[in-house]
């Protein structure tokens, strides 16, 4: 029953792109699991702090289009990160309808206790630079193409 003129082939799982994308998304984020519970953050913690170390401060509506993640994901995310001292919360001086997130002492400190983590992750994965290079690149240009109006 392996016709190539079956009207189902398109609905056979091993036909999907986005079938290996959602395996290796979830696989990913299981690998992360024990370097991440050694820093005590959850993988959506990890990419909020990884943002919140490159720009240090950020209103919350951008740090959902970065990453992805509408509030009533982030808004959690970001309440325990301020609980565990890692970034605070202010309102906008200038406009109070935004708020503003800032990395604080203790959050920088954790970057330092997570240098390791990208190093610990690659070596679980048997790709060259370039075949690196070339993934991030192709997943990137499906995200454009899913997010037309995104400015990642």
């Amino acid at each position: 029953m392996n016709n190539k003129n079956d009207k189902y082939e398109r609905l056979k799982l091993e036909n999907q792109i986005c079938f290996p994308l959602y395996a290796c998304s979830k696989e990913i984020v299981r690998l992360y699991k024990p370097f991440l519970d050694a820093l005590d953050l959850t993988y959506t913690q990890y990419i909020t702090m990884m943002l919140m170390w490159d720009k240090l401060e950020l209103n919350v509506k951008s740090i959902g289009e970065r990453l992805y993640l509408d509030s009533g994901t982030l808004t959690p995310v970001l309440k325990k990160l301020e609980q565990k001292g890692y970034l605070s919360r202010k309102r906008d001086i200038a406009d109070e309808r935004n708020l503003l997130v800032t990395v604080t002492k203790e959050g920088l400190t954790l970057r330092e206790k997570a240098l390791s983590v990208p190093e610990d992750i690659s070596s679980c994965i048997s790709m060259n630079p370039e075949e690196s290079a070339l993934l991030y690149q192709l997943l990137y240009k499906i995200l454009g193409d899913l997010t037309p109006n995104s400015n990642k």
